[in-house]
């Protein structure tokens, strides 16, 4: 499962692809009085239009007590991950959105975030958070080639989060993706060059930096889903669906 024939790639490529038109149009209409309910509902519309099926709608995860309720992800302020949409949750100006989403486009799954800032009233550090997030997935992808490993790609992802004096929401990483969700390898946002698995031609791996100005603690709140910073700083999440090659990898959610 890990290794994805010629056939497999080009089908992820394809919902990748899809998946990016997506996101970039659900974080134009992340505005100033929209609900995250409607975010997710647009998400979920355009997702079907395209003729795929959202993949976190229903997704039973380990541990949960209930299935995933919505298609997208919707994280405000120091919410980390898997914020639920709800209809009383109004965006308001300065407010830090992450923006997470999957797809199946013919059985081919791509997974994808993006973090925004809405309005104009965003402080200094908010930018500066959702920059030097952005930069780590970068230097992570940059270090997604066969023949490195992942704990070249964690070691990438944690220097950007130095050099920015950011923190890792270290409880937190990628995986491989591609035919399931969630497959392995699981890829840390930190770590020691040279260490973990190999990296070989053929991987599909969904990188996602998750960083913050805190402590970097989580913590789960009530709903059974949504991860919460414990210190209530924000944080930021950026994720991409990438094909390892011999050369680099390829971005297949642009």
């Amino acid at each position: 499962m890990i290794i994805k024939t010629d056939t497999e790639r080009e089908g992820i490529r394809q919902a990748g692809k899809l998946l990016g038109e997506v996101l970039r149009d659900v974080a134009a209409h992340a505005t100033v009085g929209t609900s995250t309910l409607e975010l997710n509902d647009r998400a979920e519309t355009l997702i079907r239009a395209g003729g795929a099926e959202p993949v976190f709608l229903n997704y039973v995860a380990d541990g949960a007590r209930t299935p995933y309720p919505a298609t997208l992800c919707t994280s405000v302020n120091d919410e980390v991950v898997h914020g639920i949409p709800l209809s009383r949750t109004i965006l308001k100006d300065g407010d830090l959105v992450s923006l997470d989403c999957g797809l199946s486009l013919d059985g081919f799954i791509a997974d994808s975030a993006v973090s925004v800032i809405v309005g104009k009233r965003g402080d200094e550090a908010d930018a500066v958070l959702l920059e030097g997030t952005k930069k780590a997935l970068a230097a992570g992808i940059a270090a997604a080639r066969a023949g490195n490993t992942t704990g070249d790609i964690g070691h990438a992802i944690e220097e950007v989060a130095k050099r920015y004096e950011l923190t890792v929401v270290r409880d937190l990483g990628g995986h491989g993706t591609g035919k399931l969700l969630h497959e392995a390898p699981y890829i840390a946002n930190f770590g020691a060059k040279g260490s973990g698995e190999r990296l070989v031609d053929g991987m599909v791996l969904a990188l996602e930096p998750i960083f913050t100005h805190g402590s970097g603690a989580i913590k789960l709140s009530g709903d059974g889903w949504t991860y919460l910073m414990r210190d209530h700083a924000r944080a930021a999440h950026f994720e991409h669906t990438i094909i390892i090659g011999a050369h680099g990898a390829e971005i297949v959610t642009k």
